[in-house]
């Protein structure tokens, strides 16, 4: 319980509606018992067993309680038969059993109403929390975790997590009130037979216990298989282009039939344990009403210790707790469920982001000096990716990275930008390590272009206000010209205003590049960081870009990591990088002058 524990501070802006649903749940229990109760009246006025009572019965004390049950229902029919005759009484009783039944349901209609609204507000803000949470955790964890996972825990495991909080509510609450008031009535009703229902609940709570007792493991197995599958799905959409192309159709049916095939086992393995609580507790609440029927034959034929009707009464109320039982063993199962998600759900709010702000840091950060790396080690397991690595880029000079993959390139872009922190040594703007700026003022200094063009499923205009929010049409249009993207919008159908697909995927690749480069121009940052972002183009688009680039680095402090040295070479300083080491560093005509590295790399390009 500790995690469902920990899921309740989710409850506790919409408590009125618990609230609200225990208290119809305890009219709705009351009303239940009495509807049944009521019945016993009608069986006794059918049967003519009234004894006649002038006198109203005093009541003496708990232990006579039964008696005076019994005497009171007598001296009312007594009274009401004398005035009005048997069948208007019967048709009276009848009335109040209608009645009853009909607030027992009204009852349980506002206790469900409310749930609803709880059920549904905890769901809301824990997706909310952990899409959020999930969006905010560092590459690292990422790097980690598979797409699928993250949409299961989001998706299924919190509508589980939610679901479990219904049962909750009919485990603590709605049921156990049904099964106190009924057993209240029937031990006034008589005592002998009630502590054979008294012993029975716990025996049966505590086999179905037994029989739940793997249901969290299985639960668990069959999310886990459940994001697997989801991340099948969403590899295959992704890369279908190869998939085709490489014709591995069947390679990639093989290999989701192998996990629909473990998601079918494991749920079914679920399935049939949870299935089994239902036919389990009627199972046991049949033996319990068999023994009841054979000892109140007795107590009613032989010991003349009760009356038929009463004995009929007291089976309905006893056949009432079977209902309640079986439902309290359902929600046990599917509270067990919900712990095992519960589990899961925690486990991702409770990550540590290593990525945050520091206490104190300045919500103001400025460039007018420049970018210095000072011995900067960093590893992403247990070898170095940068080692000792030292970088000065003044403001307004263009700084190009080179080097073979693997080099550490990308890494420096990524420490730059706090997608990661170093481990040793430090990256400070104007003197000022970064991690003592808030993550929004510093990338907010920032613009990124990457090799992977990274659009979403809407329009141009939405695409680019991600850059700036409240950017106006003419600033939108402004920095397509320059990033060489106008010439291709305005032709689009909707202009600024059309859906480019999913991930920009109605655009070609130079176009969607081209539109990148835009959104990094009106966001009009002084620093702007070049991730190979012409390296995935063709000869004509890869000109339109790096024209684009230019227009956009000018006036602008670059650091450009280029797999293309032709796209460089106007660069005010090259780094020549090498297992995380700075080999050679200059302009291009010094490093192709120094005949190291640099020309190597120059002339493998030049003759491919």
């Amino acid at each position: 319980m500790k995690n469902i524990k920990k899921i309740f501070r989710f409850a506790a802006p919409y408590k009125k509606y618990a609230y609200l649903n225990i208290f119809f749940n305890i009219l709705y229990a009351l009303f239940n018992t009495l509807s049944f109760v009521a019945v016993i009246p009608v069986l006794t006025v059918i049967f003519e067993q009234q004894q006649k009572v002038t006198n109203k019965p005093e009541f003496t004390g708990i232990t006579g309680l039964k008696d005076f049950f019994n005497n009171y229902l007598n001296y009312i029919l007594t009274e009401q038969i004398g005035q009005h005759g048997k069948f208007t009484v019967l048709m009276f009783i009848i009335g109040i059993i209608i009645g009853l039944f009909l607030v027992k349901n009204l009852c349980n209609y506002f206790a469900m109403y409310f749930i609803t609204y709880l059920k549904n507000g905890v769901l809301k803000d824990m997706r909310r929390e952990m899409y959020s949470k999930v969006i905010r955790l560092p590459l690292s964890y990422h790097s980690g975790t598979t797409k699928g996972e993250l949409i299961t825990r989001i998706t299924g495991d919190v509508n589980e997590v939610s679901n479990s909080f219904l049962s909750i509510l009919e485990m603590i609450v709605r049921e156990p009130l049904n099964i106190l008031i009924t057993l209240g009535f029937m031990f006034a009703m008589s005592l002998k037979l009630s502590l054979f229902v008294f012993i029975f609940i716990p025996i049966s709570g505590l086999i179905i216990s037994k029989v739940g007792k793997s249901l969290k493991k299985n639960s668990s197995r069959v999310m886990v298989e459940g994001g697997r599958l989801l991340s099948g799905i969403e590899e295959s959409l992704t890369g279908l282009r190869i998939i085709k192309s490489f014709t591995a159709e069947k390679l990639f049916e093989q290999k989701y039939k192998d996990t629909n095939d473990k998601l079918f086992y494991y749920a079914n393995k679920l399935g049939n344990r949870q299935n089994l609580a239902s036919p389990l507790s009627e199972l046991l609440g049949i033996i319990v009403i068999g023994i009841l029927l054979v000892y109140g034959g007795y107590l009613v034929f032989i010991d003349g210790d009760m009356k038929a009707s009463f004995f009929m009464g007291y089976m309905l109320l006893a056949y009432n707790i079977l209902t309640p039982a079986k439902d309290i063993s359902k929600a046990s199962y599917t509270l067990k469920r919900g712990n095992a998600s519960a589990e899961r759900v925690i486990e991702v709010l409770e990550t540590e982001n290593t990525i945050v702000n520091r206490p104190g840091a300045t919500d103001k950060a400025s460039f007018e000096e420049g970018i210095t790396f000072e011995n900067i080690n960093f590893r992403y397991q247990a070898d170095n990716v940068l080692k000792n690595f030292s970088l000065t880029v003044p403001k307004g000079h263009t700084v190009a990275l080179v080097g073979q993959s693997g080099s550490g390139k990308s890494t420096v872009a990524s420490l730059l930008t706090r997608f990661y922190d170093v481990q040793e040594g430090s990256i400070k703007i104007d003197g000022t390590d970064i991690r003592d700026y808030t993550l929004k003022s510093l990338r907010g200094i920032m613009g990124l272009v990457t090799q992977d063009s990274i659009l979403f499923n809407d329009s141009v205009r939405n695409n680019m206000l991600i850059g700036k929010e409240d950017a106006t049409d003419e600033e939108i249009l402004d920095a397509l010209k320059i990033a060489n993207a106008y010439e291709f919008v305005k032709d689009l159908p909707e202009g600024i205003h059309t859906n480019i697909g999913d991930g920009g995927n109605r655009l070609s690749g130079g176009q969607r590049q081209r539109l990148s480069i835009a959104r990094a121009v009106l966001k009009n940052p002084p620093i702007m960081i070049l991730d190979e972002a012409t390296s995935a183009l063709d000869t004509e688009s890869e000109k339109l870009v790096q024209q684009a680039l230019e227009n956009m680095m000018q006036n602008r402090t670059s650091v450009v990591i280029a797999h293309r040295l032709s796209t460089i070479q106007k660069a005010d300083k090259i780094v020549v990088m090498h297992k995380g080491e700075i080999v050679e560093q200059g302009t291009h005509q010094e490093l192709i002058a120094h005949d190291g590295t640099y020309k190597k790399l120059v002339m493998m390009q030049s003759f491919e």
